[in-house]
C-alpha cells in the first residue's frame, strides 16, 4: 500500500521531539555526573542527610561531693516515653512495631504517667505524625517506672536514655548548690545547664564536651548490617569537692526545719565554719526549695548569706570589744553610768536596750554582759573614730570576701555623721553579710589570724582522678594580736556564763561557748524607718567553741519569728544554735571539757526550808531568790526541785503566811507567770516586753484568786515614751 504523506511528516514530528527528550536527558545526566548537583543542591550531602545519622554521645557532668566523698549532686539514668505511630517501620504484622491500639495503649499509660487517658489517646491518634512524646509526664522516668511500662508489653512504646541531674539529699543547702536542668536546643538536642548556686557559677568546670556516633541506616533509620560507626567520645565535665561536710549540714538542716515549723519566721540563716582553715561546713537558709523538684523556689532565689546584707545588732560588739582590747582601751572593772548616753547635737540619746533606765554605775564588763550600747559608746571615745574605722576596715567589713559565689555583697559601713559611728559600734546602720561575719569572727577564734571563708575543696578530673585545682586556707589580715583575742573570747564567754549575760540560753553541757546575741532593728519600706514590736527583729548568735581553742564557729540569724508571750527572740536562735554546735563538736570528736562552769545546777527541795536558809542556798547557785509571803517556812517554789537553773535566773518561793507580790517592774513576761502561777492569782497582761507597772503595790498582802493585771512594754515602746517626755525629735537607734 502506499503510504499517504500526512503519516510520515506525523512520524518525522514524533522522532523528532522524542529525539530532543533523549538529548536532554542524556545532558542532564551528564550534568549530574559531573556536577553531583542538582538544582543547586549537592546530591551525596542529601543522601548522606537521609541515609548518614549522627547520634549524641551526651557527656557526663560533673559530679558534687561534700568534703569526704559523698554525692550531693550527680548524673544519673532517666527515660523519655517515646510513642511511634507510622506503620511504615512494621515490616512484620505479627510483630508490630508502631501504636496498634491507641485505646488500649492510653489507659494502660495513664497507670503510670502524670498524663488524663484522653490526652494521651489524643496524641497516640495525631494523623501524620511519625512519633510522638509526652512532655514533662513523659519525661526524668526512672529505671523502675521504665522498666513496669516495658512489662505492659505496648507495640510502638519504646523509652530514649539521656541523663538526669539527681539531688540524694533532698533540700541539702539548696541555694549554695543550686540547681541543673535540660535545655532545649535546635533539632531535637538538648543540654544541661546550671541555673543557680554552685551548678551554676561552676557550669563551665562541670559541664564537658558531647561526643557523637556517626553511621550509614537504612530508610528508617536503622543501622545497616556491617556498617561502620564513626565515634568521638565525650569528655566528661570535672569532679567538685565543696568544703561542706554532710553530717554537719544534716544537723543544720534538721534544727532549721524544726524551728521554722515551731516559729514560722520569715527568713532565717545559719553557718558552721572551722576558724582555724576557714573552711565553710555547712550553711544554709529559709526560705528554701527542693533542687529536684524546685518546690520553695519562687519563694526566695537569693542566696541570703552572701548576696543579701543586713544589719548585725549586737553581735558587731564581738569587734568593737575586739578593738578596745587591741588599743589596750578595755578595762572591764572601770565603772560607768549606764542608761543613756547623749551624743552632741543629736536630740534623743543613745538608750540601753530597756529602754534606757540602764543599771545604775556598772563595770565595763558587766556591760558588754548585759550587751549595754551605752558601754560601747564609751568605748568608742576611747578608741577614737578614725581608729576603730580602721578596725573596720582590717576586719573586712565593706568589701566582699571573694568566696567565689556569685553576685556576693559588699554591705555598707555607715560612718559619716558622729551618730552614725556610734550606732555603728553597737551594730546599728551598718550593713554586712552574713559571711563577712563569720570571716571577722575567724580573727578572735583563730588568735587574730583571719581567714578567708571558701566552699570549694578541690576540682579532680573522673579520668584520671588528678586534682586540677585545690583550695588552700588563707590569712586575709591581722586585725587584732593573738593576746587580745584570748582576752576577748574570755569576755565573750561571760555573756554566756555571768548571772547578767543575754547569752545564757546558748550554754551547752560539756563545753565552754564564746559569743554575742544579736537583736537588730529591721527597717521599714513603707516609712523609712525601723519596725516596732516585739517579733519584728532579727534576733541572732554569733558564737564559737570550745572558747579556749574554737573548733568551730556557729552563725545563726532568725527574722520576725512567731513567740509566744513567755519566749524572747533568743529562744529560737538557741534551738538552732545549740544542737548544732553540741552535735558537731560530738562528731568532730571533740571530747566534753571535765570541768565546764556553764552556771548552770540543779534546784533543791525547799520546801519545810526556812526562808532565810533557802534564799541562801538560791545565792549560792547564782541565781535570784524572790519571796512571795510573810511567813518563814517555805511550802511552794518555781522552778519545781530537780530543775536545771542557769546563774542569774530568778527562783520564786512562797510561804506559809500571807501572799504578798514583789514589785516586778523591768521583768520577763516569764518571771511574772512564776509569781502569779504559786501566789495563785489571776494574771491579765497588757502588752508585750518587760514589766512597766502592776495594780497590785509591792509586799501589799493578796488572796489566792484575786487579779493581777501587769502592764508590758517592748524596749521600743518604753524608748518612744521617753522620747515624748522629752520632745520629739530624730529616733536613736536600739540595740
Amino acid at each position: 500500500m502506499k503510504k499517504r504523506p500526512s503519516m510520515n511528516i506525523g512520524a518525522a514530528i514524533l522522532f523528532g521531539i522524542f529525539g530532543l527528550l533523549f538529548f536532554i536527558l542524556m545532558v542532564r545526566f551528564v550534568t549530574i555526573q559531573v556536577t553531583g548537583e542538582a538544582e543547586g543542591k549537592v546530591l551525596a550531602s542529601q543522601a548522606a542527610e537521609k541515609y548518614i545519622k549522627n547520634r549524641i554521645l551526651e557527656a557526663h557532668r560533673g559530679t558534687i561531693y561534700d568534703q569526704k566523698g559523698e554525692v550531693i549532686a550527680e548524673d544519673t539514668s532517666a527515660y523519655t516515653l517515646v510513642a511511634i505511630l507510622s506503620p511504615t517501620v512494621t515490616s512484620d504484622p505479627e510483630n508490630p512495631k508502631h501504636v496498634t491500639d491507641p485505646r488500649e495503649t492510653a489507659g494502660k499509660l495513664a497507670n503510670y504517667i502524670d498524663m488524663n487517658e484522653s490526652e494521651i489517646y489524643n496524641r497516640l491518634t495525631n494523623d501524620g505524625a511519625y512519633q510522638v512524646e509526652f512532655g514533662s509526664a513523659g519525661r526524668a522516668l526512672s529505671h523502675q517506672e521504665m522498666i513496669q511500662i516495658r512489662e505492659e508489653k505496648l507495640p510502638g512504646i519504646t523509652f530514649r536514655k539521656e541523663a538526669k541531674r539527681f539531688y540524694p539529699n533532698g533540700t541539702f543547702a539548696s541555694h549554695l548548690i543550686g540547681f541543673a536542668q535540660k535545655d532545649a536546643l535546635e533539632e531535637g538536642e538538648s543540654k544541661t545547664t546550671g541555673k543557680m548556686g554552685i551548678e551554676k557559677s561552676f557550669n563551665d568546670v562541670l559541664s564537658g564536651t558531647n561526643g557523637t556516633v556517626e553511621y550509614k541506616s537504612d530508610v528508617w533509620g536503622y543501622l545497616l548490617p556491617n556498617a561502620e560507626e564513626h565515634v568521638t567520645a565525650p569528655k566528661d565535665g570535672e569532679d567538685i569537692y565543696l568544703t561542706i561536710d554532710k553530717k554537719i549540714q544534716t544537723f543544720l538542716e534538721e534544727a532549721m526545719n524544726e524551728v521554722e515549723g515551731k516559729y514560722k519566721p520569715k527568713k532565717m540563716f545559719a553557718i558552721v565554719s572551722d576558724p582555724k582553715t576557714g573552711k565553710i561546713l555547712a550553711m544554709t537558709q529559709r526560705p528554701t526549695f527542693h533542687p529536684d523538684t524546685r518546690e520553695g523556689l519562687l519563694d526566695n532565689w537569693t542566696n541570703t548569706i552572701v548576696e543579701e546584707t543586713i544589719e548585725p545588732g549586737s553581735t558587731m560588739k564581738s569587734f568593737s570589744l575586739a578593738a578596745a582590747v587591741n588599743e589596750g582601751k578595755f578595762n572591764p572593772n572601770e565603772a560607768y553610768q549606764s542608761g543613756t548616753y547623749k551624743v552632741d547635737n543629736v536630740p534623743n540619746p543613745i538608750r540601753d536596750h530597756n529602754g534606757g533606765e540602764g543599771w545604775g554605775s556598772i563595770s565595763f564588763l558587766e556591760g558588754v554582759q548585759r550587751s549595754s550600747n551605752v558601754a560601747f559608746a564609751y568605748l568608742l571615745d576611747k578608741i577614737g573614730f578614725e581608729t576603730f574605722e580602721g578596725y573596720l576596715n582590717e576586719f573586712g567589713f565593706g568589701e566582699p570576701t571573694n568566696v567565689g559565689l556569685p553576685h556576693e555583697a559588699s554591705g555598707s559601713i555607715l560612718y559619716h555623721y558622729p551618730i552614725e559611728k556610734y550606732t555603728t559600734i553597737f551594730g546599728q546602720g551598718t550593713t554586712v553579710t552574713p559571711l563577712q561575719m563569720i570571716q571577722a569572727e575567724s580573727a578572735i577564734a583563730n588568735d587574730g589570724k583571719m581567714m578567708k571563708p571558701y566552699v570549694i575543696s578541690k576540682v579532680v578530673d573522673p579520668n584520671t582522678k588528678q586534682v586540677v585545682k585545690e583550695s588552700k586556707p588563707q590569712v586575709v589580715g591581722n586585725p587584732i594580736t593573738k593576746e587580745t583575742a584570748e582576752k576577748t573570747r574570755k569576755y565573750l564567754e561571760t555573756t554566756v556564763t555571768s548571772e547578767h549575760g543575754t547569752g545564757t540560753r546558748f550554754a551547752i553541757e560539756g563545753y565552754s561557748v564564746a559569743g554575742k546575741s544579736g537583736t537588730a532593728q529591721i527597717p521599714d519600706a513603707e516609712t523609712g524607718g525601723y519596725k516596732y514590736g516585739k517579733e519584728h527583729y532579727l534576733f541572732s548568735f554569733l558564737g564559737m567553741a570550745p572558747a579556749d581553742d574554737p573548733q568551730l564557729i556557729v552563725y545563726v540569724g532568725i527574722q520576725e519569728p512567731e513567740l509566744e508571750p513567755t519566749e524572747i527572740g533568743s529562744d529560737p536562735v538557741s534551738a538552732v544554735f545549740k544542737p548544732v554546735m553540741q552535735n558537731s563538736l560530738k562528731y568532730l570528736n571533740i571530747k566534753p571539757q571535765e570541768k565546764v562552769d556553764v552556771k548552770r545546777q540543779q534546784l533543791p527541795d525547799l520546801a519545810g526550808m526556812g526562808v532565810e536558809k533557802a534564799k541562801s542556798e538560791i545565792e549560792k547557785m547564782g541565781a535570784e531568790p524572790i519571796v512571795v509571803g510573810s511567813g518563814t517556812e517555805v511550802v511552794k517554789q518555781l522552778p519545781l526541785a530537780g530543775s536545771q537553773m542557769i546563774q542569774g535566773g530568778k527562783v520564786v518561793i512562797r510561804t506559809n503566811g500571807d501572799i504578798t507580790v514583789p514589785d516586778m517592774k523591768g521583768w520577763s513576761i516569764r518571771d511574772v507567770f512564776k509569781v502569779a502561777n504559786i501566789a495563785g492569782l489571776k494574771i491579765n497582761m497588757v502588752g508585750n516586753g518587760f514589766a512597766v507597772s502592776q495594780n497590785i503595790q509591792p509586799d501589799s498582802p493578796v488572796k489566792e484568786g484575786e487579779p493581777l493585771v501587769v502592764n508590758f512594754k517592748t524596749p521600743d515602746e518604753q524608748m518612744k515614751e521617753k522620747e515624748k517626755e522629752e520632745g520629739s525629735g530624730e529616733e536613736a537607734p536600739l540595740n
